[in-house]
């Protein structure tokens, strides 16, 4: 006697599958019976796992700080009040506040900048690993040949976004960008985003922010996203103000402060 056998169920092709050489987001995943193919099922636990990886992985500061410095390009390694990641990701508020040794270290420094530079890890060190360096040597480029002053760039450990404003206060500089690792996506686990505030300080709110998101391979390019930063700073310090009210109509073949993109560093 034939023993039952389970029904095969072949794999039916989704027929918007042409429209995934547009995007690497999940459609068209296609379906076998019910469920989804075995491929694309094993193919969204990956994904899920790089952008667990993203987030806990740590931040190899010093790694990068010994780069920049190998190009002359003076850094603070520093960190938020934080204790550790799990309480980075229960307390957001400590993220945005230095602890006791950092804020000492900077009260030492030199004060009186145009622009505070800040790198921290955020949700994915694996996108400040990935871009910061070639970003942060390009972007100091620009603005030193546009005649602005530059901090030391700051390098936090387990930072949020608004720890910029607390380091650019203390230092007293006129505008703060913060290169920071994006919360993952389950196709970029590697996105590095970029803010800017004119005249930060505690207290400042988001609709004063300007951002810059998606910066990757697949994404936005490090040199575009330098172009486009060039763009906002100048029309920042132009205006009197960032946030809303500053709207991105930066032209197709706009030069920051209008000279030439300086050559990237090769990773």
């Amino acid at each position: 006697m034939n023993e039952p056998t389970s029904p095969f169920h072949p794999v039916n092709e989704d027929p918007w599958a042409e429209l995934k050489r547009f995007t690497a987001a999940r459609i068209a995943l296609g379906r076998s019976g019910s469920s989804l193919p075995l491929k694309e099922s094993l193919s969204f636990r990956l994904d899920h796992a790089r952008a667990r990886d993203a987030v806990h992985s740590p931040f190899r500061r010093a790694e990068l700080a010994a780069c920049l410095a190998g190009a002359k390009v003076a850094c603070l390694e520093l960190e938020s009040s934080v204790a550790d990641r799990g309480e980075y990701l229960t307390r957001p508020d400590k993220g945005r506040r230095l602890s006791l040794r950092s804020r000492a270290l900077l009260e030492r420094e030199k004060t009186g900048f145009d622009i505070c530079l800040v790198v921290g890890d955020g949700l994915s060190a694996r996108a400040i690993h990935e871009n910061a360096e070639p970003f942060v040597l390009a972007c100091s480029k620009v603005f030193g040949q546009a005649g602005l002053s530059l901090s030391p760039v700051c390098l936090v450990e387990n930072a949020r976004v608004a720890i910029a404003d607390e380091i650019a206060s203390i230092l007293s500089a006129r505008l703060s960008v913060i290169l920071i690792g994006e919360r993952p996506g389950l196709s970029s686990p590697n996105s590095m985003g970029i803010y800017l505030t004119l005249n930060p300080g505690p207290g400042t709110t988001d609709e004063r922010r300007n951002c810059i998101s998606n910066v990757r391979d697949g994404g936005l390019s490090v040199s575009e996203g330098v172009r486009k930063l060039g763009y906002l700073v100048e029309e920042a310090f132009r205006l009197g103000y960032s946030g809303v009210g500053l709207k991105d109509r930066m032209a197709a073949d706009y030069l920051p402060f209008g000279r030439p993109l300086p050559e990237l560093a090769q990773n």
